[in-house]
């Protein structure tokens, strides 16, 4: 499954990149998130709980960032073990660019890609990509409350989401 998205913020680019390394504000608006914990400078742990409809697994794992330059841009992968249903993986390369006249503002683009195994993935990428879209969407929501701004979806010529 692949996830595209550019997310026009109404706060300064430092300011996002400040709270997205936040974790009391990520756990504030990963919906879901029972726990996120820097381990160093570069790793995190975190579970959280995803709504698939008649099942919500508990996903337990490690988050990784590389490829970083400090407010500007970094790669988050990682999994998680969520039981007796299975695992799931992914990344996303997530870049920020000033917007505005006065740099009042910035542009989020992401590009994410997961994958599932085990008896989660008997469920269909349909499901399970519609899931992943609905938390992508309330981040963005919580995201933008937690910082004061709004997060305006810029149009992409790429499609949300796919079964790539």
């Amino acid at each position: 499954m692949k996830f595209v998205g550019h997310y026009r913020i109404t706060a300064p680019r430092l300011s996002v990149w400040e709270a997205l390394n936040d974790t009391d504000v990520l756990k504030a608006c990963i919906p879901g998130c029972d726990r996120i914990e820097w381990v160093d400078s570069e790793n995190l742990e975190a579970s959280i709980t995803v709504n698939l409809g008649l099942m919500k697994p508990t996903f337990v794992g490690d988050l990784s960032l590389s490829n970083v330059e400090p407010a500007r841009a970094y790669t988050l992968s990682g999994g998680g073990r969520g039981g007796l249903l299975g695992l799931a993986r992914g990344a996303a390369d997530i870049e920020l660019q000033d917007w505005g006249l006065a740099n009042e503002a910035c542009i989020l683009k992401f590009e994410a890609h997961g994958e599932v195994s085990g008896s989660i993935e008997k469920l269909g990428s349909k499901i399970v990509g519609k899931s992943a879209q609905g938390v992508i969407d309330r981040f963005f929501s919580r995201f933008a409350a937690q910082i004061d701004a709004e997060a305006i979806p810029v149009e992409t010529e790429e499609p949300a989401a796919s079964d790539q």
